[in-house]
């Protein structure tokens, strides 16, 4: 992997990841494939989106469809028929989500599948295991997701375990592609910075943070993006896991952050929630159960554009009786919306525009629609 940053202003920065699958711009948004798809999107239509990079999950797709399937496939890239650069997450934050049906011990976690009850165990080394053979060009080291609330003593004996497991990771990658460590330490400044230290001497290729989007306040996220990333090597990739919001990409931008992934724009799109840069709809509205217009005027998504916009009451119409294709268009606008977001906040950040960018989206959402 080369990284290089070909633009700053203030702190964000626009930059380029070249990987064994191809280059990616960033700042990015990556879609979230969790079992090999990004729910009701084909991979011609995240072509047709411009999506560069898309996340699949270590743990599901290690339950489903199996590793022999993906040995047979010789990775995750021709099973899905995706030839752009993947990320694959570690394992550990649907571990984490097990709650009291799992075990955690030093030499990893023992747990029930979800799926038939059957006991498992996943450690570093397994994880590590599973995406060499999911051959994905970044994965994720193995960490406990620490949530919120927690204690200090707590956050520092989950950090330091995460430490632990994070070597052991690097020991037994053994692999050509990227490995990213994570950075834990919860809500308290001392343990993020110690955990970064520790990362830092084992010299991943990238460095993402995790354990936020679990439950804190805006404020506290904030608090720790600002504490944590002025001190992320400037010569590698900063990742800011599972969030989020339009307004938290801006925010993770202004900071310094390159890449972000999470569910919001795919789940909200199913559930009826739209964005667009005039603020959100709620397409289930009665409201817009007769409005002509596309979602988004100034779309240029595959929904909206003026040529062939399907009307905001024709996608009420659909979502209301639960037809699949209200999802799937929704999905579509909406990941559009985020992936063009990261577009135009790489332009502003080459323009040397970016506060001024930053200030005018802020008062175009709060317009209304």
């Amino acid at each position: 992997m080369r990284f290089s940053v070909l633009a700053k202003d203030g702190n964000a920065r626009s930059s380029v990841l070249n990987l064994a699958n191809g280059n990616v711009k960033t700042p990015i948004f990556m879609p979230v494939g969790t079992y090999g798809a990004v729910k009701g999107i084909t991979v011609d239509v995240l072509n047709k989106i411009n999506a560069q990079i898309v996340l699949g999950n270590t743990f599901h797709l290690w339950l489903r469809p199996g590793l022999e399937v993906m040995e047979e496939f010789k990775g995750l890239h021709k099973f899905i028929n995706w030839s752009k650069p993947i990320l694959t997450d570690s394992g550990g934050f649907q571990v984490w989500s097990l709650g009291n049906l799992r075990k955690v011990t030093e030499q990893g976690v023992f747990f029930k599948s979800p799926i038939n009850g059957d006991n498992l165990f996943l450690s570093p080394e397994v994880s590590m295991s599973i995406q060499r053979v999911l051959n994905s060009d970044i994965a994720m080291v193995f960490d406990e997701c620490t949530g919120w609330p927690v204690t200090k003593k707590e956050a520092h004996n989950s950090m330091q375990l995460s430490l632990r497991w994070a070597q052991r990771c690097k020991e037994s990658f053994g692999s050509k592609n990227s490995l990213f460590g994570i950075i834990q330490g919860s809500m308290f400044e001392d343990l993020r910075q110690e955990s970064l230290a520790g990362l830092k001497k084992l010299n991943f290729d990238g460095y993402a943070i995790g354990g936020l989007s679990v439950g804190e306040s805006k404020e506290d996220m904030l608090r720790i993006l600002d504490d944590v990333v002025p001190l992320m090597p400037q010569n590698k990739p900063r990742y800011l896991m599972g969030v989020g919001t339009p307004e938290d990409l801006v925010e993770g931008v202004f900071h310094g952050v390159d890449m972000f992934d999470c569910v919001l724009p795919t789940r909200n799109a199913r559930n009826g929630w739209l964005f667009s840069q005039y603020g959100d709809l709620k397409i289930r509205n009665s409201r817009y159960s007769s409005d002509k217009n596309p979602i988004d005027p100034y779309c240029n998504c595959p929904v909206c554009n003026s040529g062939t916009f399907y009307t905001r009451a024709y996608i009420h119409h659909l979502q209301k009786i639960n037809e699949m294709l209200g999802s799937v268009l929704a999905t579509t606008h909406n990941l559009w919306f985020y992936l063009d977001l990261m577009k135009q906040m790489r332009g502003a950040i080459e323009a040397k525009n970016f506060i001024n960018w930053r200030q005018n989206f802020y008062e175009k959402r709060h317009v209304g629609v």
